[in-house]
């Protein structure tokens, strides 16, 4: 991600240009229209088709707008949530924010980029606290206890770029967050006991900004259609436009870029989020669990 090349970005496939792209390849798909009336329809080759919807290359408003009016998309308000999404990755290709010095960030360097833009993120978190509301001894103790730095004094670069999101979060254009935590997340002893009930304390104070929503799933909630993965649900316009699906595994990042996905985890999240306990009672047994620490 680093560097100063002048066209850095411009022939990366980046995961709001797959988003972007795969759009455009499915309208073109449902149109039964090839590459080659596509590439006819912008007055450029079909290799220059295939890199938009493969994401490889900034998109221009005019070219999008063509397009839809190659595939039959009338609907004005639908063609603005793809010029909107354009913009949005044109600006994310240029940015050289802070998470480019961290390389300690690792796979999160894309998350991190794009959590930078959104306007609003859905966490649902079955193991860990998200990254932007965890402090430094919780964040600490996490990349301790992963094992992925065999140096200790390499995890401070880790633990400062995590504190660093926090920004984003509290500053004069916050994203909105709306984190759904399972209870157990509550009760592992990261860090120990010390460390947790700072932790939780200091949940209990982010959860007073306007733009931050938090609710529990109880042990008592039972079976839900999320046993088992965690994901964020990551939004840069409007609700729901074009969101993108985000998700840890033990070895990588996963991005899932098609509607449908998103749509049907953003179902999962409603209904994990009828199943928890709204916020009151939710921070209500934070504070208990911090009197039993």
């Amino acid at each position: 991600m680093g560097g100063t090349n002048p066209d850095r970005g411009k022939t990366v496939s980046t995961v709001l240009g797959r988003r972007l792209g795969g759009e455009l390849l499915r309208m073109r798909l449902q149109r039964k229209q090839g590459q080659a009336a596509a590439a006819r329809a912008l007055t450029a080759s079909a290799t220059k088709v295939a890199k938009m919807e493969r994401g490889l290359v900034p998109m221009r408003d005019p070219d999008i707008r063509a397009l839809c009016h190659l595939y039959g998309e009338r609907d004005e308000a639908s063609i603005a949530r793809l010029l909107e999404l354009a913009a949005v990755d044109r600006d994310r290709r240029k940015a050289k924010g802070w998470w480019d010095h961290y390389a300690d960030l690792q796979s999160l360097v894309e998350y991190v980029a794009l959590e930078d833009i959104a306007t609003r993120i859905r966490a649902w978190e079955i193991a860990v606290l998200p990254g932007v509301l965890q402090t430094p001894d919780y964040a600490r103790a996490l990349a301790a206890g992963s094992g992925a730095w065999p140096d200790p004094a390499k995890i401070e670069p880790f633990v400062e770029a995590r504190m660093a999101r926090k920004g984003r979060l509290l500053g004069e254009q916050p994203f909105e967050l709306w984190v759904l935590l399972h209870e157990g997340v509550l009760r592992q002893h990261v860090g120990g006991q010390a460390v947790m009930k700072d932790q939780l304390s200091h949940l209990l104070d982010m959860a007073k900004h306007p733009n931050v929503k938090l609710q529990v799933v109880p042990y008592s909630a039972g079976a839900h259609p999320a046993m088992g993965i965690a994901f964020n649900i990551v939004s840069f316009a409007e609700a729901d436009a074009l969101d993108v699906v985000h998700m840890d595994t033990a070895s990588s990042a996963v991005w899932l870029e098609g509607e449908a996905d998103a749509k049907r985890h953003g179902q999962f999240f409603e209904r994990l989020a009828q199943m928890a306990l709204v916020q009151r009672d939710s921070l209500a047994l934070i504070s208990a669990i911090i009197k039993e620490l």
